[in-house]
């Protein structure tokens, strides 16, 4: 059996529950929805409202920016698949 992950990643997760979430899983692919429910066995998070991005960047814009989106409902992304999670905030 694998080590399990530390309890501060599960916290972290937990308390962004509600928010909307940009999960990187490849440099160049990700999923960006609502985080609904964190789980322990298997670890990992499910989204709703989901969609399936892909990411570009460019010498002159070094951090990959979403260039499209496909509708994908609900996912569930295991943990250890994770690169990247960041909390989208919506600009007013």
């Amino acid at each position: 059996m694998s080590e399990s992950l530390p309890p501060t990643v599960f916290y972290m997760l937990e308390k962004n529950v509600g928010h909307r979430v940009l999960v990187i899983v490849d440099p160049q692919y990700g999923y960006e929805g609502v985080l609904t429910a964190v789980t322990h066995d298997p670890p990992g998070i499910w989204l709703s409202n989901a969609d399936a991005v892909i990411l570009r960047s460019t010498i002159a814009q070094p951090f990959p920016q979403v260039v499209s989106k496909e509708n994908r409902s609900e996912i569930f992304v295991n943990v250890r698949n994770i690169q990247r999670l960041e909390v989208v905030h919506k600009s007013k």
